[in-house]
């Protein structure tokens, strides 16, 4: 059984993956869903507004320190090779790692700088808008299952 303060990192790891998780969930299931119904000059303005407070200290901290936790606990998982939870703390690391922070920075950071540099209401914008939507959500449903997984992976490591 993990103990001590790895015990804390990783249930530190579980509270992290779960509230990115939610973040990304509600995203997913009902703020991209009413942004879509907004006409395109609406909608660009309103997730510009978005983007732009997300990157504060708040979901910053959250978001980042959950990626430090989680490299942390790989890195320990390595260097100590627990006898139990091994596979699980790997796979959890692995999971928020590359399919949740990794995913962010190559698939939604990228379409969300598109967006931010088309002016509300152009026929640019108005274009891109469904096109950013439709895969801007796809990856974040990636996100959402790849934060899920790693706090289960995480869970089962503790139990």
């Amino acid at each position: 059984m993990i103990d001590g303060p790895y015990f804390v990192v990783t249930v530190l790891g579980v509270l992290g993956t779960c509230l990115v998780a939610g973040v990304f969930c509600g995203f997913s299931t009902f703020v991209m869903r009413g942004l879509a119904t907004l006409p395109p000059a609406r909608g660009v303005a309103a997730m510009n507004a978005i983007n732009t407070a997300a990157v504060t200290p708040p979901f910053m901290i959250l978001f980042l320190g959950t990626a430090v936790l989680c490299a942390v606990i790989a890195v320990v998982t390595f260097v100590l090779w627990p006898d139990e939870g091994t596979v699980e703390l790997l796979l959890g690391s692995a999971l928020y790692l590359f399919g949740s922070f990794g995913i962010t920075v190559v698939a939604n950071v990228p379409r969300n700088d598109t967006l931010l540099k088309l002016e509300p209401g152009t026929a640019e914008a108005d274009a891109y808008w469904p096109a950013y939507v439709r895969e801007w959500t796809m990856w974040n449903h990636v996100r959402t299952g790849a934060s899920a997984g790693a706090a289960v992976a995480y869970v089962l490591a503790l139990t």
